[in-house]
């Protein structure tokens, strides 16, 4: 995760990679009670196809992470056809009001933004309009010039990858979604790329992985520059309303509150927890600025690994992934995977952005499950535990 110093909150386009490594919030989160109001909620579609058992796990998992001090929770779990949504906490502490029991309450989702730009890409690398071991200076000439950066040595596998070297965007100060928003401030990618750009690269092209969201900034543009058309338009005419995801978009620059019914979000911001749902969407843009719902980003998972949405062929090098150092998940091209503790293959992403902290994925058997947080957790969520509780037969 993107930190900025004790007392500050936590900053935008995070990604929770450490796996194995990460204290569980379950672990610490009976020390304070939850009240009856905030009790997890249930509904579903009728029959119900998802597990009761899984249910049950899951409706004590989130039950927990309230416990630990995250404002709200709303799971979500698929199987079947037929979908479960559980909510626990509060949608407005300002008011007191709980999180409504319905299925398309919207949220930000940060870095699962990224498996959205890379399912375009392999789309158009399908369409032979986009080749993956083509240098990114191919298709965008003398964007990526700087110390020890070269367009010319970094391919488009390697963007998609965190294998490039990019330095991160993130750590500049400037970049902050939610101060942005305060200011009225919007960013075009390009001036984006430039802020990147005044630090040296990390490392020389493919001889390491580092999480960078430089290169899904880039990535954005590359879509744009081939197209010819916005990101938000092929957003919409590839992915969105073919696969009818009605709740999920790219907000506009400029466009800082959310559309729909939606849990306000949460941060400390010098030690007061801060209600920070309005936020800057140039900033993260097509790294990590997609609204979405729980009930959608299921849809959009499986939907991912059972080949709709990407052909045989480059689904196959999308899900193909490396190692990520000191954890037990591999990352491909803009999605991860693990094996969860039943043995089940879990493909997803993680991400988080002022206020919203989300997990999502889904198993090659059709099972797919979203939680998101209202916060940032204090302690990094067990994330193995999480997913297997609600994707485990």
């Amino acid at each position: 995760m993107f930190n900025r110093s004790p007392g500050a909150y936590r900053r935008i386009m995070r990604i929770m990679p450490t796996v194995t490594a990460l204290a569980a919030v379950l672990a610490v989160a009976g020390c304070s009670s939850v009240s009856t109001d905030s009790s997890p909620k249930l509904v579903t579609t009728t029959p119900m196809q998802v597990s009761p058992v899984r249910v049950d796990q899951v409706r004590g998992d989130i039950d927990a992470l309230v416990r630990s001090g995250i404002p709200g929770v709303i799971a979500t779990l698929t199987e079947g056809g037929q979908t479960v949504t559980l909510t626990a906490g509060v949608a407005d502490r300002a008011t007191g009001a709980t999180i409504p029991m319905a299925p398309a309450q919207q949220v930000r989702v940060g870095s699962i933004s990224k498996t959205f730009t890379s399912a375009i890409i392999m789309q158009l690398v399908a369409e032979n309009k986009i080749r993956l071991d083509d240098s990114i200076d191919t298709y965008l000439p003398g964007l990526l010039t700087g110390d020890g950066v070269d367009g010319r040595n970094i391919t488009v596998r390697q963007l998609l990858q965190h294998r490039s070297g990019l330095p991160e965007l993130t750590d500049d100060p400037e970049i902050d979604e939610y101060h942005a928003g305060l200011a009225g401030r919007t960013y075009t990618p390009a001036q984006e790329i430039a802020i990147a750009l005044r630090r040296p690269a990390k490392f020389a092209p493919g001889t390491k992985y580092v999480y960078t969201n430089t290169n899904y900034i880039v990535a954005g543009m590359l879509i744009e520059k081939v197209t010819g058309r916005t990101y938000s338009e092929e957003l919409t005419g590839r992915i969105t309303t073919p696969f009818h995801l009605a709740d999920t978009y790219l907000p506009a620059s400029g466009d800082r509150d959310i559309r729909g019914p939606h849990p306000h979000g949460y941060t400390t911001i010098d030690g007061a927890l801060t209600d920070v749902t309005r936020s800057e969407p140039s900033v993260a843009w097509t790294a990590g600025a997609i609204v979405s719902t729980g009930a959608d980003l299921n849809h959009f998972y499986q939907s991912v690994v059972s080949g709709r949405i990407v052909p045989p062929a480059q689904l196959d090098q999308m899900l193909t992934g490396t190692p990520i150092p000191d954890t037990t998940f591999n990352y491909g091209l803009g999605i991860g995977n693990t094996e969860l503790t039943c043995g089940t293959q879990y493909f997803g992403h993680t991400g988080g952005i002022a206020g919203y902290t989300t997990i999502t994925g889904a198993t090659k058997e059709g099972r797919a499950a979203t939680i998101a947080m209202t916060g940032t957790p204090e302690t990094n969520p067990d994330i193995m535990t999480l997913m297997s509780h609600a994707l485990c037969p």
